[in-house]
């Protein structure tokens, strides 16, 4: 096994970092603190949210004894993060820009300058993930893959935005949080001292959002472009949007003068159209398979797909929160997968990730490319009988 002694930490004024770096320092481990700034605007407060967080950065950093340095990867960021989200929303996908972050950023960028300008023999994160080498790399075996694991705690794990991470990277990867429950972190953190970061209030939402509404937001980036509503169910224009990049699959909408509630079930970039339904559980925003574009596998492709026609049983998310439900995963031309679920789900989106797991082991992801045809037009295309659509309407309404 390698010695492990320089670890480059990512502090970023939060609870979770600050323990990790205190974990680190109990455990000997020459500590650098490195603080990202990742976006750089003002709020319409005038006040940076970065600022604060920095300034909470710097206050750990001193309380613990280790030095702290401030990164700027402002451009990397817009040009390999930012620039794909707005283009994505262009042109109708809804993507995730914190997978992206770790895949350009956390696990690239930072990654390399941590390896190259300060020699680190590994970096270290909050994120909340077990790894097959241990949370201190004391299981590390040369030549050896590691593999990816879900944390202890099941409400905060966060291998669902770690799955693009390159297998060379993740190698050198601590993540000293895996085997701790969110709980149990802010209860090491009031006993090191670090009791106004226990009690900070916890960042949600996407960075460069801030506390706009994201609508607003996507504006300053893209033209709003206006275009009609179509009820699916009887095909009549119900009303006006002011841009389809604005809405994403299964989201509902306030349409004036429309009592009912209705709900994104698909948008048409060439008329500039929303297709809308009544109903949040409407069929139509129900489907049981999905095709992605190429896999990035973490570990390496399980063999059962290096068969031919090859079915790889496993478990399928897309949102960081749902339920895992199993799947078959076929591999078709390119490397790309068509995923059949055993259970049907609501708004799977184009440019979401489909996260494969097997057991505790994150596999991989890939992104959505098509989605569907939904449980609403298989009926009326005579795929499915009523007692299997009737099924489905008892299934989601529960």
């Amino acid at each position: 096994m390698e010695m492990i002694r320089n670890v480059v930490v990512g502090v970023s004024g939060g609870v979770d970092s600050a323990v990790t770096a205190f974990l680190l320092k109990n455990k000997g481990f020459n500590i650098i603190g490195i603080f990202m700034k990742n976006w750089d605007r003002r709020e319409e407060t005038g006040k940076c949210a970065f600022e604060k967080d920095y300034n909470d950065a710097r206050w750990i950093c001193d309380k613990l004894e280790i030095s702290l340095i401030q990164i700027d990867f402002v451009k990397e960021y817009w040009n390999e993060v930012f620039s794909d989200v707005v283009e994505k929303y262009q042109n109708g996908y809804t993507p995730n820009p914190d997978i992206l972050c770790n895949k350009n950023i956390k696990f690239d960028k930072f990654f390399h300058l941590a390896r190259n300008r300060f020699q680190a023999d590994a970096i270290a994160t909050g994120h909340y993930a077990k790894t097959s080498f241990g949370p201190y790399l004391e299981n590390y075996k040369a030549n050896t893959n590691v593999r990816l694991l879900q944390a202890e705690d099941n409400n905060k794990d966060q291998t669902f935005f770690l799955s693009q991470v390159p297998q060379q990277t993740l190698r050198h990867c601590m993540f000293p949080l895996g085997n701790y429950l969110k709980s149990h972190v802010k209860m090491i953190a009031t006993q090191a001292g670090l009791c106004q970061i226990a009690r900070k209030r916890e960042s949600m939402g996407i960075c460069f959002v801030g506390k706009r509404e994201f609508q607003d937001f996507i504006s300053e980036y893209i033209t709003d472009k206006p275009g009609d509503y179509i009820d699916l169910d009887s095909g009549l224009l119900i009303g006006r949007h002011n841009g389809i990049h604005k809405r994403t699959i299964g989201q509902g909408c306030k349409i004036a003068g429309c009592l009912k509630p209705y709900f994104v079930f698909s948008k048409d970039q060439k008329s500039n159209t929303i297709t809308v339904v009544g109903g949040t559980t409407h069929p139509a925003l129900y489907s049981d398979f999905l095709i992605t574009r190429e896999i990035h596998w973490i570990n390496k492709e399980p063999h059962e797909l290096k068969l031919n026609n090859g079915v790889l049983n496993c478990n399928f998310r897309f949102q960081h929160r749902n339920p895992l439900v199993p799947c078959k995963v076929y591999k078709v031309s390119s490397g790309r997968l068509f995923i059949r679920l055993d259970a049907p789900l609501r708004a799977i989106t184009k440019g979401q990730y489909a996260i494969l797991y097997s057991g505790e082991e994150c596999l991989g992801s890939s992104m959505i490319s098509y989605a569907g045809p939904s449980y609403f037009a298989l009926r009326r295309q005579n795929c499915i009988d009523d007692t299997h659509y009737h099924n489905l309407k008892a299934s989601v309404t529960r």
